[in-house]
């Protein structure tokens, strides 16, 4: 198969499973992970890499809601946590999802997990530093890591620029860059200190009237919604 075939393929089993963790959002119910298995990849590659994509959101309802995960869907967030390990140099926010995964594994799963996993945080200097667009962008990137009760170094650095991450919230609708918009948003909903002037429940619902059929962008939404509802601080 070419690439854009192969591109176009894991794109598409990112969707589905995105789209599967919006459902059980929606119905506090198991990720059922449809659709992540290409027909010429008999060993699971190609899920792997879909899951990588998604990150530690795959196991997101599972940490918002007191279900544990279908036994498949956990040992293939495993498989992935242990194939795609940072390379050496790697982008920061390459070193922060991973380490998101690793947490977020420990936390389902402690009993799976290596001793020290998801304890040694990766470098967060270059967010203190960041201007208030680039903090909104790479904070999108990052928005597996916006969830209750976590205390990381990327999280603190959201708690410290809530008008930043605000200002950034706006530009991504202006922009039209719904992913960033909705990522934004998640953090907001999770943050004290954001301007009432915001107006970001509002906000939300048109990220999502403009954005939902993306099913990334819905599923950042609908996080936002179920951490709103439970009242949930970082």
């Amino acid at each position: 198969m070419d690439q854009s075939g192969t591109s176009a393929l894991l794109q598409g089993a990112v969707q589905d499973i995105a789209s599967d963790v919006v459902s059980a959002l929606r119905g506090g119910d198991h990720v059922r992970m449809s659709g992540t298995r290409a027909v010429d990849d008999p060993e699971g590659q190609f899920a792997l890499a879909a899951v990588r994509v998604v990150g530690a959101d795959l196991l997101l309802p599972h940490v918002l809601f007191p279900t544990p995960p279908a036994s498949d869907v956990l040992t293939v967030f495993r498989q992935t946590v242990e194939a795609f390990p940072p390379r050496a140099g790697a982008a920061p926010t390459v070193q922060w999802s991973h380490w998101a995964m690793r947490r977020t594994l420990l936390r389902i799963d402690a009993t799976g997990a290596s001793a020290g996993d998801g304890d040694t945080e990766p470098d967060a200097a270059w967010l203190d530093a960041a201007t208030w667009q680039v903090l909104t962008h790479q904070l999108a990137v990052l928005a597996p890591l916006a969830v209750p009760g976590e205390d990381c170094a990327a999280v603190r650095a959201a708690r410290g620029r809530p008008v930043d991450l605000a200002r950034g919230f706006v530009r991504a609708v202006r922009r039209r860059d719904w992913q960033q918009a909705a990522g934004a948003g998640r953090w907001l909903t999770l943050i004290e200190g954001v301007p009432d002037t915001l107006g970001l429940e509002a906000g939300l619902d048109f990220v999502e009237l403009m954005g939902g059929k993306d099913p990334r962008v819905a599923l950042q939404v609908q996080a936002a919604r179920v951490m709103r509802a439970a009242g949930a601080l970082v």
